[in-house]
Parts: structure tokens; sequence; C-alpha cells
């Protein structure tokens, strides 16, 4: 075994491990290698500095981004709540009548309340869910009670209470009466 190995360990190709001789480098200038190293040191600085500004270009994306979600947490509503006003203030001018007014003009006040509502919740994509004949379908709606019917089972009979969807995505289920068989 020779001495440049030991049990368990790689063979070493001696060749590829030889020193080289003495005048096979170039000679080395100092000063060509000082200005060499000022050269790299400032590439060095350079991507040092790049470095820098680019983290602190992220930090500020990363607060401002928070700052924007934080934003829309907070007033995320407030154009629908603006459109809620004209539906309060509607109610309070109701109310405010309702000892002076005959039914007549209450119900129409009623009725242009609930329109002022509906045109609220349309354009914040709120919209109305009215299965009423439809088959019943767990997951848009809640069966409140079942009722023996003739004609085809697991149909809606009645809606106790409308649903709605938020922008496609259901918001409440509509409470339905659903039918059963006659028989069963």
């Amino acid at each position: 075994e020779s001495p440049a190995t030991s049990p368990g360990s790689p063979e070493v190709d001696t060749e590829a491990t030889a020193v080289l001789p003495e005048g096979s480098l170039p000679s080395a200038d100092p000063e060509l290698l000082r200005q060499e190293l000022a050269a790299a040191l400032g590439r060095a600085e350079e991507y040092r500095a790049a470095h820098l500004r680019t983290a602190a270009e992220f930090d500020n994306y990363r607060k401002r981004s928070a700052r924007e979600v934080e934003n829309a947490r907070l007033y995320g509503v407030e154009r629908f709540a603006g459109e809620l006003l004209a539906v309060v203030d509607s109610l309070e001018l109701g109310l405010a009548a309702a000892s002076s007014a005959d039914a007549r003009t209450l119900r129409d006040g009623q009725e242009a309340t609930l329109r002022l509502l509906a045109r609220a919740f349309e354009k914040a994509g709120i919209s109305e869910v009215n299965p009423a004949g439809q088959v019943f379908s767990p997951e848009q709606q809640e069966a409140v009670a079942m009722q023996p019917a003739d004609g085809e089972p697991n149909r809606i009979l009645a809606v106790v209470q409308k649903g709605y969807l938020l922008n496609g995505r259901l918001l409440r289920p509509a409470r339905v009466v659903v039918s059963k068989s006659a028989s069963g």
C-alpha cells in the first residue's frame, strides 16, 4: 500500500496532483495583482450596494402591501355602506311619517326602500336566490321542513327565507320546505 492512500480511502492519482515546476506559472506582477484586487473589491462593493437597494425596495413593497391589505380590510365596505345610507334615510322617513301617513303611502315608501336596498345589493355583487319550484340542492338551500306532496319528491314547495350569493359565492342558503312522496 502506498503512503498516499490509507485503508478505505480512494486511490489518489499522483499525476493529477503533481506539483508544477517553478517556472511554469507566469510571474505575477504585484502591482497588477493589487489593481485586479482593487477592481474585484470595487465590483463586490457594487454588488453589495445593489443587494442592499433590492432588500430595501422589497421591504418597502412588503410594508406597502401590508398597508393596502389593512386598508382594504378596514374600508372595503365603504362603497356598500354609502349605498346603505340611502336605505337608512328612507326607513327613517317612513318611521317619521308612520303616525300621519295612510297605509298606501307607507307601503309605497317600503317598496321604494326595498328598491334602494336591492340596488345597493346589486352594486355590491349580492344577488338573491329564490329557488321556488326547483329541485332541492343541499349546497344552495337548507330544508326546514318536508311535506308530503304529489309529483316529484325533493322539489321546493315553499321558500321560507330567500338565499343570497356574493359574487357567485353562497352568502346565505335559502331556507325551504321540500316535498316528499305522498306514500312515504
